[in-house]
């Protein structure tokens, strides 16, 4: 644990933004970075990288995090039988109250709702995700996380800043000439992350979001297989984040870094360097493929990114629908 101890010494963010801070890096995206990234919009291509929230999602694997399910509350079939039955059935106000609409006119609607976890599919890691030794980020205590939810550092405190900024692919699979996915055991590294971004023509800038494609989500499409691990970021490559100002990172892969901790006695160090002492928000399970191919295509990998969370009230994460305009 000395080299993660010094490491998270080197990166750590606490109070360069105020001791009331709860943005992080986010801090990084000024006006003047928006703009820029607005300016990087040549051709009107939009590319969603969100994926799929359904029952066929890549949760399941782990017990305390499942697929969403998606219910109806109203639907076609509700119609002609609550308009019969509705007025009678006193014991059900719903009913009755559904019948009057039924008989007011001919507009008839369908209602639905969703029950799944926060981070079920392509999300945003609040800062207030992870925290080790009882401290989030900037030193706030662990214990402003309660039953109701995240006091501090929870996402929504981060809806004053969009999210949207300049966002740069470094696409390793390619890098690696690997035919769909970086596969578990060969970590991403930080000269890799330099190496992708020579080869690419791309210069990594204060205030970028860097998407990092290993190829899992392509994978998972292929097998339907959500547990399979595969490649992430090593936990070293924090300090090379850290290092570039970077404003957030997202990946394809289901956690961002390397699945194996090469941190003795920790796991997902890179989670606790980032979210914890750096404030740095982490996105996952977002599709890269069709951006990445049109970026192999031009040979442009910057572009707009707009990835607002959801304004959840103390959540420790977000559902996100990210897209990138070219």
């Amino acid at each position: 644990m000395t080299d993660f101890r010094r490491t998270a010494n080197d990166v750590c963010n606490w109070g360069r933004w105020g001791d009331d801070d709860e943005l992080g890096t986010l801090n990084f995206i000024t006006a003047e970075k928006v703009q820029q990234a607005a300016s990087l919009v040549k051709h009107g291509k939009v590319f969603p990288l969100g994926v799929d929230f359904g029952s066929s999602g890549p949760q399941g694997a782990f017990q305390y995090r499942q697929n969403p399910t998606h219910v109806m509350t109203i639907d076609g079939g509700d119609a002609e039988a609550l308009r019969e039955f509705g007025p009678k059935w006193l014991k059900n106000p719903t009913a009755v109250q559904l019948s009057g609409y039924s008989e007011s006119g001919p507009m008839r609607f369908n209602d639905d709702m969703i029950i799944m976890p926060l981070q079920a599919a392509t999300q945003w890691d609040a800062l207030s995700h992870v925290y080790y030794e009882d401290k989030l980020y900037n030193g706030f205590p662990a214990t402003s996380v309660t039953s109701l939810g995240a006091f501090h550092c929870g996402i929504d405190k981060v809806d004053v800043k969009g999210i949207t900024s300049r966002g740069v692919l470094l696409d390793i699979v390619r890098l690696r000439g690997v035919e769909t996915f970086c596969e578990l055991g060969d970590p991403i590294t930080p000269g890799e992350l330099d190496e992708a971004a020579r080869k690419q023509g791309v210069t990594v800038q204060r205030g970028d979001i860097v998407l990092v494609r290993t190829g899992w989500w392509a994978r998972f499409l292929e097998t339907g297989d959500g547990a399979e691990p595969g490649a992430g970021l090593d936990w070293t490559c924090a300090s090379w984040l850290h290092d570039h100002e970077v404003a957030a990172v997202a990946a394809d892969n289901l956690m961002v870094e390397n699945p194996v901790s090469a941190v003795d006695d920790a796991i997902l160090p890179m989670h606790m360097l980032c979210l914890r002492d750096m404030g740095m928000m982490l996105g996952e399970y977002w599709d890269l493929s069709a951006l990445a191919a049109d970026c192999a295509a031009d040979g442009v990998y910057e572009f707009q990114l707009i990835a607002p969370p959801l304004r959840i009230t103390g959540a420790v994460g977000s559902p996100v629908n990210p897209i990138a305009i070219k």
